[in-house]
This record gives C-alpha cells, structure tokens and sequence, in this order.
C-alpha cells in the first residue's frame, strides 16, 4: 500500500511580519525534507500570521501575500525541497474580495489553492466581515494517495466539507488551522478532530498554530487521527515542533471530479505513483496531557512574552503590592523574560501596611527581579491638598499616583507596564482608572480571582518538585486581600467572597444567565442584584483596561461587550 511521511509544522508566526513568517516556514520545511518528510502542513494564514483583522481589507497586505506565497514556492527549490509538497495557509482575494486560502506548492510552483468554506457566526473575530464561503474544494494526488484539505472551522460543519471529500474519495484528509487556547480546549478539540476522522472514515492530520497574538494564545497540540477517530500522534502544546507521523493507506480512493454533498470538488496531481518501501520513524509518544493550572500557566506565559517581544519590548516594569496577583504576575513575567528583564515597584503610601512592603521585597528576593521602593506619600499629600481631596477621591489618587509612576518608568526606559488587576475584579469594576488600571498588557485580565490564588499555590509546589525556591511569598497567598486605600479596608468591604462572587460571574458573564435564573440556582437575591448591578455598570471601564491574554470562553472586550450606555437592569422582585 502507498506511504507517505506527514511533518505537521506547528510555527509561531507574527500577524504582518510576512519576512520573517516566510523565513519560519522556509526552515520548517527544510527540516521536514532532512527528516525524510514528502508532505508538510502549516497552520492557517502562517505566511501573514492570524487574525489579520481589518488588514484584510488592505490591497496591499493582500497582494503582499500572494506575492510572498510565490516566492516561497520558489524559494523551496532553491533549498532543495522541490520535492517537498507543503500546504500553507495565507491571504488571497477574489472578485468578492479577501479569502482566507490555504495554497499547495510543489516543485517551484502554486499548484493548488483552496479558500474556507465554513464561516463561523461566533467570536474570536467576526470573520463574516471578511471571507465568504467559498465554492469549490481541492484533491491533490501525491505519490499515489489522494489527500484533501479542510481549513479550521471547515471541520466544524457536520455534513459539509468533510463530507463532501469522503464521498469524493480521499485517502487522508490535511486541516491548516489557527485555533486559539481556553481553558480544557484540547479535549474539545481532539473530539472534534476524531468525530471529522470518523465521518470521512479516513486519518485527519491537524496542524495548529502556536504563539500569542495580541489577546489570542495558539497552544498548537496539532495531531494525527485515524479513520475510526483514534489518537495517532500529538504535539505538545505552547512549543514550536515538528510533528513526524507515517501513513501507510490503501490508495486510489478517488471518484473523479464533480459535486459532492452540494460541493464542488476539484482535483489536481502532484506525483502519479506510489513511493517505494521504507522503513517508518519511530512512533512519538504523545505528550502526557498538561493539568489545568500547568496549561493556563503556559497559555498566560506564552501571551505574555509575545506581547512583548512582537511589540518589541525587552523588559516590562509592574507595581508589587504584596498582594496575591502583583506576585503572580510578576513569577509569570520572570518565567517569560527572565529575571533580569523584570523590574518591580513598591509604591507605599500612608496607608500601606508593613507586610505589603515585606511580601513584595520577600517576591524580589525569591524571583531575582529587580525591587526599589519609592514612597508615593508626598505626591499624594500635594494632590489631596490642593484639591481638597476625601472620601474615595483621595483613596482613587494613590492608585493614579502610582499609575503615573509606572508609566513614567516606562517612558523613561521603554518598559513594558504590566496591569496587575484579574477577572473578578474587572468584572465588577473593582480598578481605578488611570491607576492600578494603567498598562500596556493584563496578564491575568481573564483569571478569575479564585484561578489566581490556584495558579500561585501550583507554581510554587512546581518550584518544590524541583528543588527551587517557590516565587509567590506564603503570605501573599494566606492573607485577606486589600487593596489599601484607607485604614484597615479589605475587598470583603466591599465585595461577596471571592469564591463566592466567581460562581456567580461564571452563571452571569460565561454563561449569560440571568437573574432569575442564578436566583433559582440558590444565590441570594440580593447579592445576585449587588453584582449584576456592579458588572453591568463597569463596562465603561473594561473599554480601557488594557489587552490581556485570553483563556476562557468569554473574555472581556473581546468575546464579551455590552453597551455602555444602559438602562437594562435585572432586580430582585
């Protein structure tokens, strides 16, 4: 029966940097042709990086693509891997405008290009203001299997793409995609892939992007299934690999040309007959799944760094309160940049209690971050003063005095500033603006409270498994939080219990349960008012939080807008 060697490339590309994805993609291959490999596939739109949001409607980005594609495929000669088949994602256009495309090269030439079919009426961005379904679907015969290809959510639609190869005869089925990680999205995804496999009854090689752009994560986790949806072979995720498998299919399961399940299919030949025997690589294990927290660690650091670094910051620069989401934020900025790239602020007011200095210089100690202390009390005495500030006014100035701190630091320096603030918070407007909600990326914009503290206690038992110093300081995680803008004030002043309070924003923001609904699921009506009321009434200031990386299904300001004008308010009777 016919081999044939598959390298799934998981490559992390940078939306617009066409150069340098092109130079990623070049490498990928000529790794994947050392290798032995007669085909490789990379994830969706690689050469332009996803999402391209709005660049789509640019003429030039678009015809920048194409002309980058062409050059690639000759590019690949020059290499020596004119042999290689490679599928690759890009941006294309037609008479109805921008396409999200995938292209085959092979021997210095575009020989095959298809656009997505499926389009998704849901949210990582609305792609229905960019590419329309397309029409036809491409086979391409290469050393005597037939090999089709669905693009992302292509795979989503029962009945569709996937169907209409199986009934046009295919051998194996390629999927380029760009699927962004949430929390528990891999079993979601290796069900989706194995439910595909088993409708086409054929394999199904996934190849996912991996890297952060701008609030997504791609973790990758690109794998291999067989025609009865079993694993084959897997990726890790939030690294950049190269995923060998070996496929050894009957062939000639082609039915022509024509439509299929009301789509057209088209067919092109690469290579007529089938290779001669070879001995097959070893089989990979599959990686040991990560546990929730380790997979959300990975996610937010991988956000974080290419953040950074794709928006050329060589350091970032956060406030240490002593409290429990400074200290995390800062132990992910050091797994993300490395110690000497982190700078931490204490900025103690009147107010500031003894142990929030100590537990942030406790944090600087652990984690080898840099640490100075600079006293915000006189900046604050001269606002309140000439202003006549109280109440919460002059609790708000601290928080902007030390907005204004950090972001002076970042002038002056070019760091990047980390907003320390989480999901709860957020949700329910718990920041001030121009203060603790000054930055230039969130890391934990989109971890609920509760995550926050479940993610510090992993890092350190992490750190104790290796012999290590746990970086997050035991007090910060033992103590009441605060964020200590007058006399003995705790968050529970004014807010439920944290665990109590992120069960409800789960029913309200995730779910979009209403209040009748969280009232029978046994909340009290009057703290379901208390906190619909607040999260309804803090949109204006999630409009200005900064981006931060995305891990749930509903992440604000991207998945998740309300007007901010509104008067629809849901009261206990």
């Amino acid at each position: 029966m016919p081999q044939l060697r598959v390298a799934l490339a998981q490559v992390n590309p940078c939306v617009g940097d066409i150069p340098s994805n092109t130079a990623r993609i070049s490498a990928g291959c000529r790794e994947a042709a050392a290798a032995g490999a007669h085909l490789a596939v990379f994830g969706e739109m690689a050469l332009t990086g996803y999402p391209v949001e709005d660049l789509a409607f640019r003429e030039s980005f678009v015809a920048a693509s194409v002309r980058a594609l062409r050059a690639l495929a000759r590019q690949l000669v020059d290499d020596g891997c004119g042999a290689l088949a490679v599928v690759v994602g890009y941006l294309d256009s037609d008479a109805h405008g921008p396409r999200n495309a995938a292209a085959v090269l092979h021997r210095g030439q575009v020989v095959g290009r298809q656009f997505k079919h499926h389009l998704p009426n849901y949210g990582v961005f609305d792609e229905r203001r960019y590419f329309i379904s397309g029409t036809t679907l491409t086979v391409f015969r290469l050393h005597g299997l037939e090999i089709g290809m669905v693009i992302c959510e292509d795979l989503w639609q029962e009945g569709g793409p996937v169907t209409a190869l199986a009934q046009a005869g295919v051998d194996l089925l390629v999927s380029p995609n760009a699927s962004p990680y949430e929390r528990n999205k891999d079993d979601t995804r290796l069900a989706l892939v194995a439910g595909r496999a088993t409708e086409a009854g054929v394999p199904l090689a996934y190849a996912n992007l991996v890297g952060g752009q701008d609030e997504l994560v791609f973790d990758g986790d690109s794998m291999v299934v067989d025609g009865h949806g079993e694993l084959l072979a897997r990726a890790p995720q939030f690294v950049e690999q190269l995923l060998l498998y070996d496929f050894d299919l009957p062939g000639d399961s082609s039915r022509g040309v024509g439509q299929y399940a009301g789509l057209n299919v088209d067919r092109i030949v690469l290579t007529h007959d089938p290779l001669p025997a070879y001995p097959p690589v070893p089989a990979v294990p599959a990686p040991e799944p990560l546990f929730d927290e380790a997979e959300v660690w990975g996610a937010l650091v991988t956000g974080l760094r290419d953040y950074a670094r794709k928006n050329a910051f060589q350091s970032v620069v956060l406030g240490l309160s002593g409290g429990i989401d400074s200290a995390v934020c800062a132990a992910l900025a050091v797994d993300a940049f490395g110690a000497d790239a982190v700078y931490g602020l204490s900025m103690p007011s009147s107010y500031s209690s003894s142990h929030s200095q100590t537990d942030a210089a406790d944090l600087a100690e652990r984690t080898g971050l840099h640490f100075r202390v600079r006293s915000i009390a006189d900046m604050v005495e001269v606002f309140v003063r000439e202003l006549g500030l109280t109440g919460i006014a002059e609790e708000n100035v601290q928080a902007r005095c030390r907005g204004v701190t950090l972001m002076a630091l970042s002038n002056q320096h070019g760091h990047l500033v980390l907003a320390t603030g989480n999901k709860s918070e957020l949700a329910v407007g718990y920041s001030t603006i121009y203060g603790d909600a000054v930055g230039g990326f969130a890391p934990i914009k989109d971890v609920p409270k509760s995550a926050v503290w479940a993610l510090a206690r992993w890092r350190n038992a992490v750190a104790d498994k290796r012999g290590e110093i746990p970086p997050i300081p035991p007090n910060s995680i033992s103590k009441p939080p605060s964020a200590e803008l007058r006399p003995g004030q705790l968050d529970t002043d004014s807010l439920p219990d944290y665990q109590l309070l992120d069960e409800i924003l789960d029913g309200y923001v995730e779910g979009d349960r209403g209040f009748g609904d969280l009232v029978a699921s046994g909340f009290s009506p009057e703290v379901v008012e208390q906190i619909v009321r607040m999260v309804d009434a803090a949109e204006y200031k999630r409009r200005q939080y900064p981006p931060g990386t995305k891990i749930t299904l509903k992440a604000f300001g991207r998945d998740r807008r309300l007007p901010i004008t509104n008067r629809w308010r849901e009261r206990a009777p």
